[in-house]
């Protein structure tokens, strides 16, 4: 990727090292929707669910430290994360303000270990994830070592799709996308819950790929390579990919993000077309 001289965000809440911190008010210790949300999450990742469930239920949230949550350091990696917001705030105003609508922007929280959120605690072992009650996206960036790693998915665009997909999620959560499709998940059962939960995930792939051509026109921001790091991304994480490398075999019907071609897809659909209007997943008879 190429940032030239393009500015940082301001939008960057680091508490890596500080053992939670943050400052939100977990509550009692029932299982609410938000810790729900973040077991899916797991899920994805190979994760089993019951770990984060069983947290919720039994362990006290992370205690806060001396150490307040600031701005964040001055390394490579955060100053990467900043580059990437900041192309994501300026992309995503511009395509907010051409279709009469206001962007507000979220908040991107760097952390070690665990945190709290106002979706419950969150955990590395759980991957980046965006959290709609507090409007931010959280992120280990171990994570990025294990994209490297483990799911062979190295490079410097294949983590800025991993940003731009959470910033899909912030998305849809501005234009009520999301609070629709929970509300209809609640009332659904467990196979359609999880169909809709993928055309979810679908979607925001695709705002990833409208993120990726409105930054390249205005700032020239891809070289040669960056698109294939992102596919090469969105394959390793499809779920059936997951699936496969957890227990042998895929389950469809329990897919909560698509599979790998299916996230490919949806990406190089809003990477071609560059506009909102492309990426309704929920109205697409195939996906």
């Amino acid at each position: 990727m190429r940032f030239d001289n393009s500015r940082e965000s301001e939008n960057v809440e680091d508490r890596r090292g500080g053992g939670g911190g943050g400052g939100f008010p977990m509550g009692g210790k029932g299982v609410g929707i938000g810790t729900i949300v973040l077991a899916l999450v797991a899920m994805y990742f190979g994760v089993d669910p019951s770990i984060v469930l069983n947290q919720a239920v039994e362990s006290p949230a992370p205690s806060a430290t001396s150490r307040p949550a600031g701005p964040p350091a001055n390394d490579a990696e955060s100053k990467f994360i900043r580059h990437v917001l900041a192309e994501t705030e300026d992309t995503w105003q511009q395509i907010f303000r051409q279709n009469g609508k206001q962007y507000v922007e979220p908040t991107l929280v760097l952390f070690s270990g665990a945190t709290r959120t106002a979706c419950g605690v969150g955990q590395a072992a759980m991957g980046p994830f965006y959290c709609p009650a507090d409007q931010k996206v959280y992120i280990d960036l171990s994570f990025y070592q294990e994209l490297k790693s483990r799911y062979r998915a190295p490079g410097d665009f294949a983590q800025a799709y991993v940003i731009a997909h959470e910033v899909g999620h912030h998305v849809q959560n501005l234009l009520g996308i999301s609070g629709k499709v929970q509300a209809a998940r609640e009332r659904a059962s467990e196979r359609e819950a999880n169909a809709l939960s993928v055309r979810l995930e679908l979607q925001a792939d695709c705002l990833a790929g409208v993120w990726a051509k409105n930054a390249d026109a205005a700032r020239g921001i891809l070289e040669a390579g960056d698109v294939e790091e992102a596919l090469q991304a969105a394959t390793a994480i499809g779920d059936d990919t997951l699936q496969k490398q957890a227990q042998g075999y895929a389950v469809p019907d329990s897919f909560t993000h698509g599979s790998a071609e299916q996230r490919m897809r949806w990406f190089k659909r809003g990477m071609e077309a560059g506009q909102l209007a492309a990426c309704n997943t929920f109205q697409a008879r195939s996906l």
